[in-house]
Formats: C-alpha cells, structure tokens, sequence
C-alpha cells in the first residue's frame, strides 16, 4: 500500500503588517503567535530561510539617568555660587585682595646731622639691597647644575661677600626671595647690571646659549645708606646706623627719634608681579627725619683730632681726648678721640674704640682738680692769693706720707705759688683750713665738687656717659681725705674736666655743656635748642682771682705749664699727672696726663680740656706732652674764631715768698 502524503500546509490570507512604535509613544509588547505543531517531514524544498531581527531597547532610562546627572551638576554650580556670593564672600574678597594688592613700606629719609655752619657729618644717600629669586638658580629653571656657585663666584667681589655664604642664600628653592646684600651703592648695582647684560648676550640662542640669563634671578630693592663724608671725624660724637639703618651709637642713637622721622605705605593693584597704572593706589608718605644741626664746628674738631692723633700715636699711650668749648655759651666746639674709627665701615674698627671715651672714660684727674680745691678756699675765705704756705719735703697725714712729684728742700710758696707749682702738700695744707676739723674740712670741699658738676651727669643726656665717682665726705677713707683736694681718690670724665674750667672762665657760673644747637624739620623751619641751665659756683670774684692765680701757671718760670704759651695771648692753665688705675688689673699703673685752661685770659672765650691716657714712650707729665696739644689746639681756635690778640699785660702774683717774711 503506498504510503501516505502529508498533509499540505495551506497558507492562509495574508496578516497586515504591524505597526512600528512612534517617537512619542511607547512599543506594545507584541502578542505572542499562537503556537502551530508541525510535524517533522524529510525535505522541505520550498522553504524560506528564517530572517533575524535586532530590536533597540527603550531610551527613556539612558535619558532619566541623563536628566538626573545634569540636575547634580547644576545642583553643585548653584550651591557652589551661594557659597562663594552669600557664605564665604568676605573671606574670599579678603584673600582676593591680599593676592591682587600688594603693600610695600616707603622708607623715610634720615636727617642730616651738620656741624653748625650747616656742613655736612652724617648724611644719607641712595642705595640699593641685593636680592634674588633662588628659585631661578634650581637646575631645572636655569638649566646649569651649579647655578649657585657660578653665579655666587661673579657676585662676591662686587658685594663684598665670601662665595660660599652668597650660594648657600641662592640654594634655598622654596622660597622665592633671599636677601644677599644690604644698602650697596648705586655703582654696585650698576655693576651687576652690567654683568647681567652680558650673561644675557651669552644666554641668546645666537650665541650658542640656552636662552637663560644666569643672572637674571638677581634683583635689587631701592634703599638708603648712611655715610659719614669726613670719616673718623667726630665719628666719637656721631656714632653709627645698624644694619636696619637705625642708630646704634653716639648722638645717631641718641637722637634717633628725631633723625629717623616716621615711615609710610603704598598699597596698589598688580597683574603677574607688576603694578597696574590705572588702578590707582593709596597709601601715607614717610615723613622725613630733621635734621640735626651741632654745636661742633668741623675746623676746631679737625685740629683737636689730629693733635690728639699724634700725640697718642707718639707716646704709645692707650688713648687720648680733647675737647673745646665756648666759656659764654657752653657750647661743644670739638670733642675728639683717639684712636677713633670711621663710622663708613665698621667691620674694620676696633670695638674698643666704637664710644666716645671723653665721656664715657672715668679717671682720676689729678693736679687739673687743684683748682676746685683752691676755688672752695678762696670762696670760703680762709686764705688769699699771697698766703704764705711752707711745703716741707715730705708730710704725715693719717697713715701715709705725702709728696710732691719731686723731691725739694721746703718750699716757701704763696697760696698762688702752691698752684702754680702744683704742690700736693700745699694743697693738703690749704683745704685743711676749710673747717675746724678735718671732717668738716671734707664736707665743705665736697659741696664745692658737687657744685661744679663732680659726680653728676655733665647734662648732655649723651648714651653710656660717666657721671665719675665722688663718695660722701663721710665715706672717705683716711687716705682719701688728704688724696680728693689734689685729685686722686675721685673720678671725672673728660667733659666735666673741661666744664670746671670753663665755669671759672665764665666768671663763677657754670652752663651745662651741649651738643645740639637745633633742629631742622621737614617743613625746613628751624628750631633751636633749649637754653642750657646755669648755676653759679663761685662768686665772679673768686672765679677772676683764680683766671689770675692760673695765668702763674703758665706765664711764670716757677710754673709747670710754660709749653701752653700762645704768643699775643694771655693764657690760664693747669697741668696735671696722676697715677692712673689699670681697669683690667684693677690697681695704679702708668699715668694720666692732662692740661686744662681758657683763653685770653682776661676776657675768656674759649677752654681747652686734653688728657692722654698711660703714655709709656717718653715724657708722662701733663705739661710736656699735653701742653703742646693744648697750645695747637688753643692757636687754631682762636684764630678760626677770630679772636683778638689780648691788649692787657697779666697780673704777676708771687709765687714764692721768703722764710724771713
């Protein structure tokens, strides 16, 4: 029987097609064919090959997750905003304004210091302050591996510096200012700048160069710089500036205030380190030091320094001072020291030598102090000029014998002869009539020493003066009481040496001693000094009668102050040599030589005050060696000063008397 066909698969009409989704509207999940069974048949020869279709998924969870991300971000962009325009808006405008503005401080200039003809001792000029950027010295910016070294080596001669400690400034990457050298002049700077051309000539690519200046992280800051245009003159008074510019010595720091006068500001908008013109800026300007005008006239100071300067230089002595002064005014016309320093460069003098020893030194003053002695013995009465006072060789007092600085047979000597010839014994012997005892006697010669300023501060309020050292009468040793009236057990400093005298050359009135005549302002007015206090010593009397009795001292053969001599010119003076205390072994060693006097004589217009500190060449009294300098000295001033020859011949007192008068 044959086998039996399948049956034939009809077709059926046709199913339209189904539509497509729209842009808009979401897919219709397709419904699911109903499911026909077939059965398998060996051969299908008309049949199609089934065609596969990719479907795209739904885009509407791509664009939600896109919508969500941008709300975030714009989310993060408004909370950022109200963050930076309501919460942090100060704080952020305060750093804005650090950054973008900068500030910078306007150095005031420092006032002149001018002798009193208006010349100039202390002045400030243009400078400059070397710096760079140590950045710009790293191998990676100045492609050179010892940047520092090459460039130190070129600097160090022109600033004075050693190489080693200008590389160590330039190797320090994190910071981007190092300061190498403080207030160059402005040839300095004109000398790197020169230098920096070069290196950059040799930088261009031209020249077989790398394009980087290995100077090019050298800069400079505009600044001023103290000097001194006479040196070491005066450089005891003037003192010195510290590396700040500020005084550190002398009148510099003493009137530093005044000189210094007061800094301002300046504050302007910058782009990328430089300044934006116009945006303006603000600020307050420096207010300029005054100027401070002195009593020193820089001729006498010139004259008293270099004699001085020989003379300490001759007799290899430790040092020396000299000073000048007006006996109307008590203006300081010189007051030079030697050794000195020169104030332009410090790294060179010697810091024994950076003060000014004329006030700042406390030294018995030996024979030069009689004359405070023979003062409170005229004053008190108990003698006259023709007194007659016997000196014997040698005298017992307490537990010492006392001596002359020579040996003599007794001497028959007036009260003006004991001064002229400089007598301790005479002097012991005179002041021991001041009261009925001897401690009366002290107390009544240590009223007069105060009164002429021993013990006491000269007035010039100068820094690290010496007031000396003058102890209660009821303090003095038994040794002291008959060592004070001739000048040893008490201790003065130069100034108040010179004032003695300039106090009996002003007829008994001493006037404090000053520097400053005035001061000059910004605004170029000029102000003077306050007046000086004045107090009277000793009556106009006694002060003339002791100008008489120390004419003895220079104009009489039997005086020790002969070398003072001025020709056309009457002349007071004392000489003085004391045993002088060692400071570093704290006991008498070597000499303190000295001459004090005034000129004319008869109408006074000028003291001279020298001391020569442990001479150890040649002569050690203060006649030989310190009369001469006040000679020179005496003869300059009077001449610079124009002061008229004296017209009157001296008063010649005894000075001797004989033993059977």
């Amino acid at each position: 029987m044959p086998p039996k066909e399948p049956p034939r698969r009809v077709p059926g009409p046709a199913r339209p097609a189904r539509p497509r989704p729209s842009a808009g509207r979401p897919a219709q999940p397709a419904r699911p064919a109903p499911r026909r069974t077939t059965r398998p048949s060996a051969s299908r020869p008309s049949a199609r090959p089934r065609v596969r279709t990719i479907r795209l998924g739904s885009p509407k969870p791509r664009l939600r997750l896109v919508s969500l991300g941008l709300t975030l971000v714009m989310v993060a962009f408004v909370l950022r905003l109200l963050q930076v325009q309501a919460v942090d808006a100060s704080a952020l405008t305060a750093k804005a304004e650090a950054h973008r503005y900068q500030e910078y401080t306007l150095s005031a200039d420092r006032g002149e210091i001018t002798d009193r003809a208006g010349i100039a001792l202390a002045a400030s000029v243009d400078a400059y302050d070397i710096t760079a950027d140590p950045k710009l010295f790293t191998p990676e910016e100045s492609k050179i591996r010892d940047a520092p070294e090459q460039a130190a080596a070129l600097l160090a001669p022109l600033l004075g510096k050693e190489p080693a400690e200008l590389a160590k400034k330039l190797r320090t990457p994190k910071s981007r200012y190092t300061l190498l050298a403080r207030k160059q002049t402005p040839q300095v700077w004109n000398q790197i700048k020169d230098l920096k051309k070069v290196y950059e000539r040799k930088a261009k690519p031209a020249q077989g160069g790398n394009g980087i200046n290995l100077l090019g992280g050298i800069l400079s800051e505009p600044s001023t710089k103290r000097v001194y245009p006479n040196g070491e003159l005066a450089a005891g008074i003037l003192g010195y500036v510290n590396a700040e510019g500020r005084g550190a010595g002398g009148l510099e720091s003493m009137l530093d205030k005044e000189l210094a006068g007061k800094d301002g500001k300046i504050r302007f908008a910058q782009s990328g380190g430089r300044r934006v013109p116009t945006a303006g800026s603000e600020g307050t300007p420096a207010v300029p030091g005054s100027d401070i005008e002195l009593t020193i006239d820089r001729d006498i100071q010139w004259a008293a320094q270099k004699a001085i300067t020989e003379q300490v230089t001759k007799s290899r002595a430790d040092r020396g001072y000299v000073i000048v002064q007006d006996t109307k005014t008590g203006e300081v016309l010189a007051m030079a020291n030697a050794p000195g320093f020169d104030p332009n460069d410090l790294s060179a003098a010697n810091a024994a030598a950076m003060g000014n020893a004329a006030l700042q030194d406390a030294y018995e003053p030996g024979s030069t102090s009689k004359v405070m002695s023979m003062a409170a013995v005229l004053e008190e009465g108990v003698a006259t000029p023709d007194t007659h006072v016997t000196v014997p060789n040698r005298l017992h007092r307490g537990d010492r014998l006392f001596k002359d600085d020579v040996d003599h047979r007794t001497w028959y000597l007036t009260l003006n002869g004991v001064l002229a010839k400089s007598s301790n014994i005479g002097t012991i012997l005179a002041t021991g009539q001041l009261g009925g005892t001897q401690a009366e006697s002290n107390r009544v010669l240590h009223s007069y020493l105060r009164k002429f300023g021993i013990g006491s501060p000269t007035g010039l309020g100068y820094p690290g003066e010496t007031p000396g050292i003058l102890a209660k009468p009821q303090d003095w040793s038994t040794s002291q009481q008959y060592t004070i009236p001739f000048g040893q057990g008490l201790s003065v400093n130069a100034m108040q040496a010179a004032s003695v005298y300039s106090t009996i050359a002003n007829g008994g009135v001493r006037i404090e001693p000053t520097l400053v005549r005035g001061t000059k302002g910004p605004d170029g007015r000029f102000t003077p000094a306050p007046e000086p206090r004045q107090t009277r010593v000793v009556s106009e009397k006694t002060a003339k009668t002791l100008a008489q009795m120390l004419e003895s001292v220079v104009g009489d053969e039997e005086g020790t102050g002969t070398k003072a001599r001025i020709p056309g010119y009457r002349v007071a003076g004392k000489t003085g040599t004391a045993n002088r205390v060692d400071p570093e072994l704290g006991r008498y060693k070597g000499y303190t030589a000295s001459f004090a006097g005034f000129a004319p004589a008869d109408n006074p217009r000028i003291t001279v005050y020298c001391a020569i500190q442990n001479p150890t060449k040649g002569d050690y009294f203060g006649g030989q060696i310190c009369g001469p300098i006040y000679k020179k000295v005496m003869e300059f001033a009077l001449k610079t000063l124009h002061v008229a020859p004296t017209g009157s011949e001296p008063a010649r007192m005894p000075v001797t008397f004989k033993a059977s008068e």
